[in-house]
């Protein structure tokens, strides 16, 4: 499955269009994406943001670039000494410690790790060298202590949020101070306050303000110029219209070539976040849903689109993903018996390829173009998932019955070989959207049981014993009781499957209002 590198499309905030992507070094992409302030467990609005590019790196690496990931961790803030003094704890430990917790978050939703993972704390010395150089280009003022960015000194502030200077305020956390030549400057340096951490400066301890740290890392891992600088829409302003302001300060050339956002993470319609209280945390989804769905769920909207958070949405991701492993993994127990004999023989008779079937061929090239005019139409993952991916996993589960029904040798190669090719089409269409886990078939599945058994409040015993009373009422052909069981299990998430004489469980999305048990009456 291969890409085209000409016609990849992104959506540039900047031009407010969508515009072919040509990077400034050909075959080589240098991409800045603003994380966490850490200061508390990262939430869904977190993962979505991180989720997205992700699948933004694995896509240009799919296209065969060379990418230079950067993904910073802002660990000296307003918010975070905040909360070190509420807790009693050092604020570069407490920051240290949700870095951590969000490394391990990541892990969970299979995000690879950026090529630099840059930390505030680790580039002081960068941050007060770009500040000395907005300074001495008359860009920057210092009073008291404080360094302010003089906004009205840019005649482009504004170009990127479309915000007019005259209609500009402080930022989110930009204090007013009586201090600034105009309400909108910004801190680049902030002096020391008692019981504060800080750092020696040309204009006294201190330590920088929000917007100077990103124009430094960028900078130093990337130059001033380099293709795509990402984060939250909500980023837009203050925060990269400063970055902007701070970098072509500095540097006359400074350059991006597209600006990326990915949308809000709603509950009930309304933003989530830290500040509203009405988040999650990433840890709290994961700990009652696989990873996977979560990663499911993140990209099943455009990533520039609102995504709404509902537990069913996310109970459809789930049983989503269960059913994409599922279905691979019964085509892998079909083909292991042939595996090393008979796809080799298909393969190197006579040093021809052995032909898929027309139907295998034309599933597999619908997979690949519907894949592929999604992708490079700025990354349109949703429905991705549907459509033609849907049709190769029914191809699939439809020539897994074919192939247990008695053919001749030359048709059941055939079928093996068609089988294998569409296998690995769909496995690679996973791996580039980050769903392909590295665990095998069966340990993810166990894994989602082992979710679903927990959401359900129960253990398999409990599953197992109500499969018995069921079978036992059947064989005594009382079917009411037999049903109201299986109702009963459905609304927990829990779907029983009779597969002749034997019935198995899986998790399912829970359905209707929850029945009491026949026992229970």
């Amino acid at each position: 499955m291969a890409g085209s590198k000409e016609e990849f499309m992104v959506y540039n905030s900047m031009s407010r269009q969508k515009e072919i992507f040509k990077p400034k070094v050909p075959g080589k992409v240098g991409m800045y994406v603003c994380g966490v302030t850490a200061y508390a467990l990262s939430h869904l609005g977190h993962a979505r943001a991180a989720v997205n590019f992700d699948v933004l790196y694995r896509y240009l690496q799919h296209l065969g670039y060379e990418v230079t990931y950067v993904r910073n961790f802002t660990d000296v803030d307003d918010k975070i000494i905040n909360r070190a003094n509420e807790v009693g704890e050092d604020p570069l430990s407490l920051s240290n410690r949700f870095c951590q917790e969000y490394l391990k978050d990541m892990g969970d939703l299979q995000c690879l790790i950026p090529t630099h993972q840059p930390r505030v704390s680790d580039h002081m010395e960068h941050i007060k060298d770009l500040i000395t150089q907005i300074i001495n280009k008359d860009y920057a003022y210092a009073v008291d202590g404080d360094v302010f960015f003089a906004v009205e000194k840019f005649p482009n502030y504004g170009q990127l949020s479309g915000q007019r200077l005259e209609h500009n305020r402080a930022g989110e956390r930009v204090a007013v101070d009586s201090r600034k030549r105009n309400p909108a400057d910004f801190a680049l340096w902030k002096s020391a306050k008692p019981g504060e951490p800080s750092w020696d400066s040309p204009w006294g301890p201190g330590r920088p303000g929000w917007h100077i740290e990103c124009s430094a890392m960028s900078a130093h891992y990337l130059t001033f110029n380099f293709d795509i600088h990402g984060g939250g829409i909500d980023l837009i302003f203050p925060h990269h219209e400063n970055e902007i302001a701070q970098s072509c300060a500095a540097c006359q050339e400074s350059s991006v070539s597209y600006w990326m956002h990915n949308g809000h993470v709603t509950n009930n319609n309304e933003k989530m976040s830290k500040s509203l209280g009405n988040f999650f945390t990433i840890s709290e989804i994961t700990e009652r849903y696989h990873p996977l769905a979560l990663r499911h769920f993140l990209i099943s909207a455009h990533y520039r689109s609102p995504l709404n958070y509902t537990v069913s949405q996310l109970e459809g991701s789930s049983d989503a993903v269960y059913y994409i492993y599922q279905t691979l993994q019964d085509c892998e127990d079909a083909l292991s018996p042939f595996q090393e004999g008979s796809l080799k023989e298909g393969t190197e008779k006579n040093d021809r390829t052995v032909k898929i079937t027309p139907a295998a061929q034309e599933c597999i090239s619908k997979l690949h173009n519907e894949f592929e005019t999604k992708m490079c139409d700025d990354l349109n993952t949703a429905q991705l998932l549907t459509g033609a991916f849907q049709d190769a996993l029914k191809l699939i589960n439809s020539s897994l019955n074919l192939l247990k029904k008695k053919q001749q040798r030359q048709q059941q190669l055939l079928m093996i070989q068609s089988l294998a090719e569409i296998k690995k089409e769909v496995q690679e269409l996973l791996n580039i959207l980050g769903l392909l886990s590295s665990d095998m078939y069966s340990e993810v599945l166990q894994q989602f049981k082992v979710k679903a058994l927990k959401r359900a409040g129960l253990v398999e015993d409990d599953v197992l014993d109500q499969i018995k009373e069921r079978t036992l009422a059947r064989k005594n052909k009382d079917f009411a009781k037999s049903d109201q069981i299986r109702a009963y299990l459905t609304t927990k998430g829990i779907a029983l499957m009779d597969l002749g004489k034997e019935t198995i469980w899986r998790p399912c999305a829970p359905a209707g209002e929850q029945p009491s048990l026949p026992n229970e009456q």
